[in-house]
């Protein structure tokens, strides 16, 4: 089980991006989450492909982009073109969500589903051979530092379980209220992609906080596997 730290950037300081966002990785950080919200799919905007090209240069991570938006199929070429490795859109946004995962592998990016909280994990089933990762949202999209649904568990715990009896291979991302005081429970579950925001970003010491939270989670995992060579 390979434990990953996937710090949001919605939760740095835009004036410091760069900087920020490079202590993450000091502190063990291997993917960079960008989240992108358009104001309509959810109450918030954020920022669209030209951050992203901005920030391709500054490190060889692994851009794990969130489209928390209508009309995906849209803006992946764009997100494609600006350097990300993985595209995830949510299942509730998505009229056709087979072909919009092709549509990401087409544009040569992993393919990644979304599900919010009162989305059952079910109404995957018929795509989750087409998916490099599922994100198990717990909270509901839209802001930074919620707290975190523990109803979350149960979903990703079902997940794990559909993986090991169908035989796939898709991993088990969960974004929202992952500090110390979950971040354990989150990976028992199964999750092995952790996105972080204010437990990474807040405070003065931001490669400590990544170390410090990768530590927990790799200690609360019975089989763990360090983050080394990187999945493209």
């Amino acid at each position: 089980m390979l434990i990953e730290l996937a710090p949001s950037v919605l939760s740095a300081d835009f004036a410091h991006l760069a900087d920020n966002v490079l202590a993450a990785i000091k502190g063990g950080a291997t993917i960079v989450h960008l989240d992108v919200m358009d104001g309509h799919f959810v109450p918030n905007i954020t920022f669209g492909p030209p951050i992203v090209k901005w920030m391709r240069p500054i490190t060889d991570a692994i851009f794990d982009v969130h489209l928390m938006i209508e009309n995906a199929d849209r803006y992946i070429p764009d997100f494609a073109a600006a350097g990300a490795n993985w595209i995830s859109v949510h299942q509730e946004a998505c009229v056709h969500l087979n072909c919009t995962l092709q549509l990401i592998e087409h544009h040569g990016c992993k393919p990644g589903v979304v599900i919010n909280p009162a989305t059952p994990v079910e109404t995957l089933s018929e795509v989750l051979d087409m998916v490099n990762l599922v994100l198990v949202m717990s909270v509901n999209p839209g802001f930074g530092g919620q707290k975190f649904i523990r109803g979350a568990l149960h979903k990703i715990a079902n997940l794990a379980r559909i993986r090991k009896e169908r035989g796939l291979n898709f991993r088990i991302e969960v974004d929202g209220g992952i500090a110390h005081d979950t971040v354990a429970d989150v990976v028992r579950a199964g999750a092995e992609l952790l996105v972080a925001g204010s437990a990474v970003f807040d405070g003065h010491d931001i490669t400590g906080n990544a170390r410090n939270l990768l530590k927990a989670a790799q200690d609360a995992a019975p089989e763990v596997k360090r983050a080394g060579m990187k999945m493209v």
